[in-house]
């Protein structure tokens, strides 16, 4: 009976273990909705000196004025790592990137290729645009990104893909579904700087492979606008990264 018992305990701790981690999505909204919601502001208040002198100090190091003009997010999907570049201040347009850090990826489910579809679990590729922060996020901050982008929405539509998927977030925590989880320290940083420098100020440009190393060649039986995809993605990944 004893032992019985044990188990159950066991089990019952496992189970709230995982509710915790990978549930979050569902009793945080409930947690927030109780406790209130905090803003932008409420963010850069807390978090913004110790993340603006981490991301000071790097860019110091990369001989960059901070803040910067404008940011790029280059993601490799294979490495599971974001670079961080920056334009320096007056530089001209396309010119005079560096980079400030890399950035580990501390989870993502999927494989390499494009999203296709809701619920395939794959993070996009391609170049977006951060088009909302997300404070009350359910995985302590987020940033949302403009996923289907025209492109991605141009061939769903072609393909009769009703449902090419939408939430797609760059975001803390280690729990991933489709999104790119970042742990808390590195999205306290680039929250606050894409809050900083403005959202129309930051690409973010997903790949499969880094194109510094190979070239960006579609998987057998993909389609064939992954083609077009890949040629967009290589060169904006190279012209910031290789100008």
């Amino acid at each position: 009976m004893k032992g019985t018992l044990g188990i159950v305990g066991l089990l019952c701790v496992c189970a709230l273990v995982w509710l915790f981690v990978f549930g979050r999505g569902y009793w945080y909204p409930v947690y927030v909705k109780m406790n209130g919601k905090q803003t932008v502001s409420d963010v850069v208040n807390k978090y913004g000196e110790s993340a603006e002198g981490r991301l000071a100090s790097a860019f110091h190091a990369a001989g960059v004025a901070y803040p910067p003009k404008e940011i790029a997010l280059l993601a490799v999907k294979a490495d599971k790592r974001v670079e961080l570049w920056a334009k320096q201040d007056g530089a001209q347009q396309g010119a005079d990137w560096h980079l400030i850090k890399p950035y580990d990826v501390l989870a993502a489910s999927g494989e390499l290729g494009p999203k296709l579809r809701e619920g395939d679990r794959q993070v996009p590729e391609g170049i977006y645009r951060v088009e909302g922060l997300n404070p009350n996020s359910a995985y302590h901050l987020s940033m949302k990104l403009n996923y289907p982008n025209a492109f991605d929405s141009q061939w769903a539509k072609k393909e009769g893909r009703t449902e090419p998927g939408t939430n797609i977030f760059i975001h803390g925590k280690a729990v991933s579904v489709g999104c790119l989880a970042m742990g808390d320290p590195a999205i306290e940083e680039l929250f606050v700087l894409v809050n900083e420098v403005g959202k129309a100020q930051v690409s973010v440009i997903i790949a499969p492979v880094d194109p510094r190393k190979q070239s960006l060649l579609p998987a057998d039986g993909d389609k064939a606008w992954v083609a077009t995809l890949y040629q967009d993605i290589e060169q904006a990944f190279l012209a910031v990264s290789q100008p």
